[in-house]
């Protein structure tokens, strides 16, 4: 038997006084008192961009709900918050969702706010600095402000819902009488309550690990990650090929790597695995923001140093040297600023029999121009239509390239056309536009198709923060899934892929939680491993947000309808595959990309 041991009662003293002081991570703000005013606070929307409460106008009060996307209690109240904004935003009432968690990414909260259906904002809070402003301690805490940013209401939403347990039906609701307070401008009775929930992590700063240097350990980086991008002579802003072009971005990359905003990732975590995702680790993100904390140390570079590009790569066709190049005949003249129509061209060449291609690189002159630029086949009795899409060329996208066995059909008598988007730099320009095809190599065994999931018979209301429209296809034969595309303009702000099967069963394909006009980005699926069964339904669902809190929006007070410029929209959702039974068994003319007879 083990002997009773006492411990002394001022050792327990000392150790219950120093405990708090040891696990603390910083000394605590003083919390502000109901009836301060806390400001306009800063936080980071769905677009990566620091926002404040300022950008919402005409409002006569706030309601900010700390979330993050593991607490069960947010999820059980994200119901009757939904309720709660539908009745009291026709009032002048902001909902705002402020995710406190120090891990949750920008993205995984705008993926959270499509998977809850969440219809007003969710922002991140930016080093807990909103959560101290407000004095939050734990999820889902609620905050109400006046018009003025007056703290008047701090506590729970209601008593319904509780770790321990659940009562039928609330019996007091505390946000409901404080917002009614609030917008009769009387007192709150009850303005500050207890909270059930999850404690909000602090945000603590890591000290920089300072070994860090560019050539040990950013460089390597830049390589995998960066520099297929930003080189010379493509749509990145900037190249980042040498140690001083990385130095004179530093800030930026410390930031846009923190933020996981670069390298540019779109789709969702919750959902299939994509051959194409480009994403840093944890460690590595790490890497970069010690460097940057360190001063961005050079290090010591290696004596037998290679070049991160070869000084001619951009200058050479990213497929390779092409089978067939074909030039527009004209240069197209661009104003310095302002709109510009699209503009559409014919190349000229006309393929004399079927043409069978494995890769296409659409490679304009001047690269900072284009926005985008559709390529589709024509003819004397057929003019651009959807159904005659080949490919196309976007911010992010590179060249189409298909794996073996697999062709593109060009038909006999067609000619490409050209719908070019182009954008203003400030200055007048000059774009001339290459096409350069790669015929397929050996046999054809199936023919590359799509379908295309668009709507166009759509109209967004004026302010509307999340309006839905959407539109599926049924597919006539068993399938091999490919990958998948999306196209919005500048309201566009998420899109969702469903699989609808014959047996009954839904999957979610993919979800693009914060869409970027800027940087669209195909989706491919690793060796056509998805199986879509004969019957199977493809279902593309669209939100649009036409509200002023939209920081691209050009004009929150009109109706949007379907159209080709940034100020119009477009819902264009691409399901590319083959079919799962074809065997062409085509040979391939090497030199023509026709067929053998």
């Amino acid at each position: 038997m083990k002997p009773h041991i006492r411990m002394p009662f001022t050792l327990l003293l000392i150790i219950a006084t120093c405990l708090p002081r040891i696990f603390a991570a910083e000394p605590e703000s003083p919390r502000p008192n109901i009836g301060s005013n806390v400001g306009t606070l800063q936080f980071k929307d769905i677009r990566y961009l620091k926002r404040s409460l300022s950008d919402f106008k005409d409002q006569r009060a706030f309601v900010l709900i700390a979330c993050n996307t593991t607490c069960p209690l947010v999820k059980r109240y994200l119901p009757k918050l939904k309720r709660l904004e539908q009745q009291f935003s026709p009032q002048g009432v902001q909902f705002i969702a402020l995710h406190t968690g120090p891990t949750d990414s920008i993205r995984e909260i705008a993926e959270y706010a499509i998977e809850h259906e969440v219809p007003f904002p969710s922002v991140q809070d930016i080093k807990g600095r909103s959560v101290q402003a407000l004095g939050l301690e734990r999820t889902p805490e609620v905050v109400v402000l006046d018009a003025q940013f007056q703290l008047r209401y701090r506590g729970r939403i209601d008593d319904q819902y509780r770790i321990g347990g659940t009562l039928p039906q609330p019996t007091q609701n505390n946000l409901v009488d404080a917002l009614e307070a609030v917008l009769k401008n009387k007192p709150v009775k009850v303005p500050e309550t207890n909270v059930d929930g999850c404690t909000i992590t602090p945000h603590v700063p890591k000290p920089a690990d300072k070994s860090v240097t560019y050539y040990d350990d950013i460089q390597p980086l830049m390589k995998r990650h960066c520099v297929d991008c930003h080189r010379p002579e493509t749509e990145a802003p900037f190249a980042l090929t040498s140690i001083k072009e990385v130095q004179n971005n530093g800030a930026m990359i410390a930031d846009v790597v923190a933020d996981q905003r670069m390298p540019p990732w779109y789709g969702g975590t919750s959902h299939a695995e994509f051959t194409n995702h480009r994403g840093m680790s944890r460690k590595e993100r790490t890497l970069i923001a010690d460097w940057f904390q360190a001063g961005m140390p050079a290090g010591e570079e290696p004596a037998n140093a290679t070049p991160v590009i070869s000084p001619q790569s951009r200058k050479n066709w990213l497929i390779g040297e092409p089978d067939l190049k074909i030039s527009m005949f004209e240069t197209h003249t661009l104003p310095a600023d302002g709109y510009i129509p699209y503009r559409y061209t014919v190349l000229p060449y006309i393929f004399p029999e079927d043409t069978w291609v494995s890769s296409i690189e659409i490679k304009p002159d001047n690269p900072n121009v284009v926005h985008h630029c559709n390529m589709a086949a024509v003819s004397l009795t057929e003019k651009w239509n959807d159904s005659n899409f080949i490919t196309g060329k976007v911010p992010g996208s590179g060249p189409t390239m298909l794996p073996e066995g697999l062709g593109i059909l060009i038909p006999k008598g067609s000619a490409l056309a050209l719908q070019i988007h182009y954008t203003s730099t400030g200055k007048p320009e000059n774009c001339k536009i290459s096409v350069g095809f790669k015929y397929v190599e050996g046999k054809v065994q199936k023919r590359y198709r799509f379908l295309i999931l668009n709507n166009t018979k759509f109209t967004i209301p004026p302010g509307a923060p999340q309006h839905e429209v959407s539109n599926s296809q049924t597919l006539d034969r068993d399938a091999h899934g490919i990958g998948l595309f999306a196209h919005m303009h500048l309201r566009g702000k998420d899109l969702s892929f469903r699989a609808h099967y014959p047996d009954g069963k839904d999957q979610t394909l993919l979800v693009i939680p914060n869409y970027n006009f800027d940087w669209q980005i195909g989706y491919l699926w690793k060796d056509q491993r998805n199986f879509f069964p004969q019957g199977t339904r493809i279902e593309a669902i669209a939100h649009y947000d036409n509200s002023a809190f939209n920081p691209y929006n050009p004009d929150p007070t009109a109706s949007v309808r379907n159209g080709p410029q940034t100020y119009h929209e477009m819902m264009y959702a691409f399901f590319f595959y083959t079919y799962a039974d074809e065997r062409l068994e085509l040979a391939i003319d090497p030199k023509t990309g026709q067929a053998l007879k």
